[in-house]
C-alpha cells in the first residue's frame, strides 16, 4: 500500500499492484485477513483498503457468505469500533461506521436484530454519545434513501422501520441538546408552555414582539467546552438529515424547535466572538468560529423544515412559532444601537450563517407568505421593514443579490395577488405603498455613484461571466426590481426616477460651455482632479439612469397610452434632445484631461441615450398611429430630429459601441415605427447615398448589415393605417431594386459567363465579396420573411439575379466548406422566407442542383474530413430539406423518394456508427418531418374505405422506406448520446399522438415490442437515467396499444430472455408486475421491475461458484 501511494511509483507498477489487490479482495476468505489487518496495523492505507474489502463483500457478495461467517463479522466489527473509536483517525472511524450500517441495511431486523438498539444505547451512554450520533447520521443517510441496489420491497421496509424509530430518536436528540444547554447556561430555564390551539391569533399579533420564549431567547449564550460543542454539532447534523426525509408531524415537538432556535442564536451572537478575541488565546478564537458553526447547523435544520410545502393542519402552529423565533433573531441582527451600525454587525457574523439566514427569508417569502399573510394579524409591513434593513446592510454583493431576489419574489407575489383579486387592488397597494416607494428609492440610490461610490467601484466591469460583467449583472438585477415596482405603482415610480435623471442630465447638457477649440480639434476644459472625478461619477450615473428609463418604456404603451401620454412625451423629448446634443458637439471625439476614463464615459452615455430612445420605439409607433389621425407636427419633429442625431454617427470614424447603438435605433424606426415620411427626410437620404456609393468606406460587418436592413425595410414594409392603393409600391419597388443592385454589384460580377468563363481574382478576395454580400442579403430576406406577400414579392424581384448567381457559383465552391456554409445559409433563409415567390420550377432546379452536388463521396468528405464546418454544411443542407418536406400541397411531393433515399442510403450509413452527435439531430428531425407532414405517402387511408370496412386496416405504401426509418430510430436508442435519445423519443411520441403511430398494423405487429424491449434494457442498464420518467411514459403508451399482448406474451418472454436471474426470481418479478392499466401504477410497476431485476443480478453475481440454488 505504501508503495502504491508513493510519489516515485510508476503508473505501470500501480496497475500491477491494483490488480494484485483486486484479486485478493475477490477471494472468498479475504475478509478474515482484513479483520486481522484492521486490529493489528496503524497504517491508514492498509486500514482503508481492508474496509473497502468489507464494503465490497457486504454490498456485492453478502448473499453468498456462509451464515456462520456473517455472524462473526456482525459481532467482530462493532467490537473493533468500540475498542478503537477514540484512537482511529476520523475518516477510518467514519468508514467503519458505514460498513457496519451497510450490514444493517442488509440484515436488520431479521438477522441483526440489535442493530438499531445498539445505536440507541451508544447515544445514551455519555462516553460513546458522539460515536452513536455518527452511527445514527450514517443510518439516516444509508437506509432512508438507500443508494445501492436493494429490492423495492426492502427499501419500503427499511423506511417503515426507520419511521417507527423517529419519535424515540428525536426525543434523544432533544435531550442531548437541552442537557448541554442547561448544564452550561447561567440560569435554569423553564420550558415553554406547550402550544394550545387557541393561541395562533396571539402568536401572530406578537409575531414581531418578543415570543413567549423571549425570556429564554434573551438569556446569555452559554460558553461550551470543546467536547459539548462537538456533540451538539453532531446532534444538529443528525437532525438536519432526518428533517430532509421525515414528514412534518407532531413528533417534531415545540421543545425541540425551541432548542434548535437556542442554537441558531450562536450564529448571531457577536459578544461571544468578542470575548474569544479579548481573552486572546488562539484556543478561544477557534471556539468562537466553532460556535458560529453551531448557528449555521441550527439554521440548516430550520431551513429543512421550511422548505416543505405540504404543511399538515396540526403543524401550522409550530410553523408560526418558528417564524416568530426567527424574526426575533432577525430583529436582533438588525437592531441599530450606537456602538454598532447594522452593517458592521452583519460583517462580523459568519458568512455562511448570513447565507442560511437569507435562505430562510427566501423560503418564507416563496413558500409560506401566501399562507401566513391571509391572517389579518400578521404584521407584513413590520416584516418588510426588517427585510429592508437586512437587505441594504448586506456586507457582500452576493448577499445583496440574494436579498434582491427575495424582493423580486415578493413583488411577483403581490402582482399575481392583485391580478387574481382586482377588486381589492387599491386596498392591497395602500397597505404596501410606503414600503415599495422606500424600496425603489433605496435600490435607485444603490446603483448611483453619487450615493454608493465605494461599493460600486469594487464591481468588475471587464470580465464576462454568462455574457455579462459583474457590474452589468448588478445593474440589471436592480433595474428588474425598479421595473416591478413601476408595474405596481407607475406614477410613484416615475416621479421618483425622473427628477434624478433630470439632475444628471443638467450636468451633461452643461458640458457645452467647457468645450474649447484647440489645435487638433475640440477639448473639454475640465482638468482639476476633483472635478474630473465628480464628472466621471455623474456620467456613470446618467448612463445607469438612462438604462432605467429605457427599462420602463413598456409601462407607457397599450391601454395606458393616453393616461400616461404626457409623462412619456416628456421622457422622449428629453432623450431626443440629449442624443442630438451628443451628436452635434461630437462628444465622442472630444479630448479630455483623463482620456482613459472620461472618453469611455462620454461614449457610453451617448450610446445609452440612443438605446433608451430605441426602447420607446413601440411608444412612438402607437403615437404614430394616433398622430396619423390628427397628423401632428410634434410627431414629425420627434422623428426627424432623431434622424438628425443618428445620421452623423453612421460613419467609420465613430467607435463601434456608438455606431451600433445608432444602427439599432435606425432599424427600430424603420421596422417598428414606420412613419410614411421617413424616406423623405434629408438625413435618411444621406444614409442611402452613403451606403450605395461604391467609393465610400464600408462600415464594420455588423453595422453594415443593420443599416442595409433598415434601408430595405423603409422601402419594403407596408405603412401602417394606409390602404393598399396609397402605399406607392411602384416607386418603392424601383428604389428597392436599385438599392439591392448597388449592394450586390461586385457579387454579380463574379458570375462565370460564356465570354469570360472565370475571371481570375485571388480566392481570398472572392471569399470576402461573397461573405460581405451574402451576410447583407440574407439578413434583408430574414427580416421580411414574416411580412405581407407584396413586400416579399418586391424583395424577391430585387434579389432574383443575385440568387441565380449564387446557384451558378455553388458548384465551383463545393470543396470550400466555409463558402458553401455561407451559401447554404443564404438558401436556407430564402427557402424559409421566399419559397412561394421563387416559384416551383426554380425551387426544383435549386433542390436538384443540391441533390446532385451532395454525392455520397462529397457527404463523406464533408462529415469525416472537414471537421465542424463540413458538418455544419451538411446540417444546413438537411435543414433546407426540412423546409421542403414540410411544404403543404403536392408541389414538392415528387422529391420525397430522393430525399428519403439521400437520408437513408447516403447520410445515415456515414453517421450511424460515429459516436459524435454531429449531423444526427438534423437528420432525425428531417426524417420526423418527412413522416409527420407526409403521412399519406406511407398510409393511404381514405375516409370512404374506413367507413365501408369498419375499422379497416389502412393500405400501406413505401413500406421498406418506413421500416428503414423506424429501424434508424430504434438504433439511436442504443447509443450513449442523451440529447439525441430524448429528441427521438419525443418524435416517436408526437407521431403517436398526432398520427397514432403505435396503432398502425405494421408497427403493432413487427416493431412494437422490439421498441419496448430496447427501452426496458436502457432502464436496466441505467445508461440514460435522467430520462427515466419519459422512458416510462413511452413504454406505457406503446404497451397500452395491446395490453393483453404485453401481459400475456411480451412480459413472460422478456423475463425468459433475461440472463443473470433464475427461474424462481423470474416468477417473483412476473408476479410483482401487477396488471394495472393506468399510467401511474403501470410506470411504477416498470420501475419496480427494473430495480428488482438489477438487484437479483447483483445478488446472483455475489454467490460463490457452484452454489446450489433452491
Amino acid at each position: 500500500m505504501t508503495e502504491f501511494f508513493h510519489d516515485c511509483t510508476t503508473n505501470e507498477r500501480k496497475r500491477e499492484i491494483e490488480e494484485l489487490l483486486d484479486n485478493f479482495a475477490q477471494q472468498i476468505g479475504a475478509w478474515r485477513l482484513c479483520l486481522y489487518f484492521l486490529s493489528s496495523t496503524r497504517n491508514d492505507y492498509v486500514m482503508m483498503y481492508s474496509l473497502t474489502v468489507f464494503e465490497n463483500l457486504i454490498n456485492k457478495m453478502w448473499l453468498g457468505v456462509p451464515s456462520q461467517d456473517k455472524m462473526e463479522i456482525r459481532s467482530c466489527l462493532p467490537k473493533l469500533l468500540l475498542a478503537h473509536h477514540k484512537t482511529l483517525p476520523y475518516f477510518i472511524r467514519n468508514k467503519l461506521c458505514k460498513v457496519i450500517v451497510d450490514i444493517g441495511r442488509q440484515d436488520w431486523p431479521m438477522f441483526y436484530h440489535d442493530f438499531f438498539t445498539n445505536i440507541l444505547q451508544l447515544i445514551q451512554s455519555p462516553v460513546t454519545t458522539p460515536l452513536g450520533l455518527i452511527m445514527l447520521k450514517t443510518t439516516s443517510e444509508e437506509l432512508a434513501c438507500p443508494r445501492e441496489d436493494l429490492s423495492v420491497a426492502r427499501k419500503e421496509e427499511l423506511r417503515k422501520l426507520l419511521l417507527d424509530q423517529v419519535q424515540t430518536v428525536l426525543g434523544l436528540l432533544t435531550g442531548i441538546l437541552e442537557t448541554v444547554w442547561d448544564k452550561h447556561s447561567v440560569t435554569a430555564a423553564t420550558p415553554p408552555p406547550s402550544p394550545t390551539s387557541g393561541e395562533s391569533g396571539d402568536l401572530l399579533s406578537n409575531l414581531l414582539q418578543s415570543p413567549s420564549s423571549a425570556k429564554l431567547l434573551n438569556q446569555p449564550i452559554p460558553i461550551l467546552d470543546a467536547e459539548s460543542e462537538y456533540m451538539c454539532s453532531l446532534a444538529l447534523e443528525c437532525l438536519a438529515h432526518l428533517f430532509s426525509w421525515i414528514p412534518l408531524s407532531a413528533s417534531i415537538t415545540p421543545s425541540l424547535l425551541t432548542t434548535i432556535f437556542h442554537f441558531a442564536r450562536f450564529g448571531c451572537d457577536i459578544r461571544a466572538r468578542k470575548m474569544a478575541s479579548v481573552n486572546g488565546s488562539s484556543q478561544n478564537c477557534v471556539l468562537g468560529q466553532e460556535r458560529g458553526r453551531l448557528g449555521v447547523l441550527a439554521m440548516s435544520c430550520i431551513n429543512e423544515l421550511m422548505s416543505k410545502n405540504c404543511v399538515p393542519m396540526e403543524f401550522e402552529e409550530y410553523l408560526l412559532r418558528m417564524f416568530q423565533q426567527t424574526f426575533y433573531l432577525l430583529q436582533k441582527i438588525t437592531k441599530d444601537n450606537n456602538a454598532h451600525t447594522v452593517k458592521s454587525r452583519l460583517e462580523e457574523l459568519d458568512e455562511s450563517y448570513v447565507e442560511k439566514f437569507t435562505d430562510f427569508l427566501r423560503l418564507f417569502v416563496s413558500v409560506h407568505l401566501r399562507r401566513i399573510e391571509s391572517y389579518s394579524q400578521f404584521p407584513v409591513v413590520e416584516f418588510l421593514t426588517l427585510l429592508f434593513k437586512y437587505t441594504f446592510h448586506q456586507p457582500t454583493h452576493e448577499g445583496y443579490f440574494s436579498c434582491l431576489d427575495i424582493w423580486t419574489l415578493f413583488l411577483d407575489y403581490l402582482t399575481s395577488k392583485i391580478k387574481s383579486r382586482l377588486g381589492d387592488k387599491e386596498a392591497v397597494l395602500n397597505r404596501y405603498e410606503d414600503a415599495l416607494v422606500l424600496l425603489l428609492t433605496e435600490v435607485l440610490n444603490r446603483i448611483q455613484f453619487r450615493y454608493n461610490q465605494a461599493q460600486l467601484e469594487e464591481l468588475d466591469d471587464e470580465t464576462l461571466d454568462d455574457d455579462q460583467t459583474e457590474w452589468q449583472r448588478y445593474l440589471r438585477q436592480s433595474l428588474e426590481v425598479v421595473a416591478k415596482v413601476m408595474e405596481l405603482l407607475p406614477t410613484h415610480a416615475f416621479s421618483t426616477l425622473f427628477p434624478v435623471l433630470q439632475d444628471n442630465l443638467e450636468v451633461y447638457l452643461g458640458l457645452q460651455q467647457f468645450i474649447v477649440t484647440s489645435g487638433s480639434g475640440h477639448r473639454l476644459n475640465i482638468t482639476a482632479e476633483n472635478d474630473c472625478r465628480r464628472l466621471h461619477c455623474s456620467l456613470r450615473d446618467l448612463s445607469s439612469l438612462l438604462q432605467a428609463v429605457g427599462r420602463l418604456a413598456e409601462y407607457f404603451i397599450g391601454d395606458v397610452f393616453a393616461a400616461r401620454f404626457s409623462d412619456a412625451l416628456t421622457v422622449v423629448e428629453r432623450l431626443v434632445k440629449v442624443t442630438l446634443y451628443g451628436s452635434q458637439i461630437k462628444l465622442y471625439n472630444i479630448e479630455t484631461a483623463v482620456p482613459s476614463v472620461l472618453k469611455p464615459d462620454l461614449i457610453d452615455v451617448h450610446a445609452q441615450s440612443l438605446a433608451a430612445l430605441q426602447a420607446y420605439s413601440h411608444w412612438l409607433a402607437q403615437y404614430c398611429s394616433e398622430a396619423h389621425r390628427q397628423n401632428t407636427q410634434q410627431f414629425v419633429t420627434l422623428v426627424s430630429t432623431t434622424m438628425d442625431a443618428v445620421t452623423p454617427l453612421i460613419s467609420t470614424k465613430v467607435q463601434d459601441k456608438l455606431l451600433l447603438s445608432a444602427c439599432h435605433l435606425l432599424v427600430s424606426l424603420a421596422t417598428t415605427v414606420r412613419p410614411v415620411f421617413l424616406i423623405s427626410i434629408p438625413a435618411v437620404q444621406k444614409v442611402f447615398n452613403r451606403i450605395t456609393d461604391a467609393s465610400a468606406q464600408r462600415l464594420v460587418d455588423k453595422a453594415q448589415v443593420l443599416v442595409c436592413r433598415a434601408l430595405s425595410n423603409i422601402l419594403l414594409l407596408p405603412w401602417p393605417n394606409l390602404p393598399e392603393n396609397e402605399q406607392q409600391w411602384p416607386v418603392r419597388s424601383i428604389n428597392h431594386a436599385s438599392l439591392i443592385s448597388a449592394l450586390s454589384r461586385d457579387y454579380r460580377d463574379l458570375k462565370p459567363s460564356a465570354a469570360a468563363p472565370q475571371r481570375k481574382m485571388p480566392l481570398d478576395d472572392t471569399k470576402v465579396i461573397i461573405h460581405q454580400t451574402l451576410s447583407v442579403l440574407e439578413d434583408i430576406v430574414d427580416s421580411i420573411s414574416g411580412e405581407s406577400t407584396k413586400s416579399r414579392q418586391i424583395c424577391y424581384q430585387s434579389l432574383q439575379e443575385s440568387v441565380q448567381v449564387s446557384l451558378a457559383l455553388f458548384p465551383a465552391f463545393i470543396h470550400q466548406s466555409d463558402v458553401t456554409d455561407e451559401m447554404l445559409s443564404f438558401f436556407l433563409t430564402l427557402f424559409r422566407g421566399l419559397r412561394v415567390q421563387m416559384g416551383v420550377p426554380f425551387t426544383e432546379q435549386i433542390i436538384q442542383t443540391f441533390l446532385n452536388m451532395f454525392t455520397r463521396e462529397q457527404l463523406a468528405e464533408s462529415i469525416l474530413h472537414e471537421g465542424s464546418t463540413g458538418c455544419r454544411v451538411v446540417e444546413k443542407f438537411l435543414k433546407i430539406l426540412q423546409v421542403v418536406v414540410q411544404e403543404p400541397g403536392q408541389v414538392f411531393k415528387p422529391f420525397l423518394p430522393s430525399i428519403i433515399s439521400l437520408c437513408m442510403e447516403q447520410v445515415y450509413p456515414i453517421i450511424a456508427e460515429r459516436p459524435s452527435p454531429d449531423v444526427k439531430a438534423e437528420l432525425f428531425e428531417l426524417l420526423f418531418r418527412t413522416l409527420h407532414h407526409n403521412w399519406r405517402y406511407f398510409f393511404k387511408s381514405t375516409v370512404l374505405a374506413s367507413v365501408q370496412r369498419g375499422i379497416a386496416e389502412e393500405q400501406m405504401e413505401n413500406e421498406p422506406q418506413f421500416s428503414a426509418i423506424m429501424q434508424a430510430f430504434g438504433q439511436s436508442f442504443l447509443q450513449p448520446d442523451i440529447h439525441l435519445f430524448k429528441q427521438n423519443l419525443f418524435y416517436l411520441e408526437t407521431l403517436n399522438t398526432k398520427q397514432k403511430l403505435y396503432h398502425k398494423k405494421i408497427f403493432r405487429t413487427t416493431m412494437l415490442f422490439q421498441f419496448v424491449n430496447v427501452l426496458l434494457q436502457v432502464l436496466v442498464h441505467k445508461s440514460h437515467d435522467l430520462l427515466q420518467e419519459e422512458i416510462g411514459i413511452a413504454i406505457y403508451n406503446m404497451a397500452s396499444v395491446d395490453f393483453d399482448g404485453f401481459f400475456a406474451a411480451f412480459l413472460p418472454e422478456f423475463l425468459t430472455s433475461c440472463d443473470g436471474v433464475d427461474a424462481n426470481q423470474k416468477n417473483v418479478l412476473g408476479r410483482n408486475f401487477k396488471m394495472d392499466r393506468d399510467l401511474p401504477s403501470f410506470t411504477q410497476n416498470v420501475h419496480r421491475l427494473v430495480n428488482d431485476l438489477r438487484y437479483y443480478r447483483l445478488c446472483n453475481d455475489s454467490l460463490p461458484p457452484g452454489t446450489v440454488k433452491l
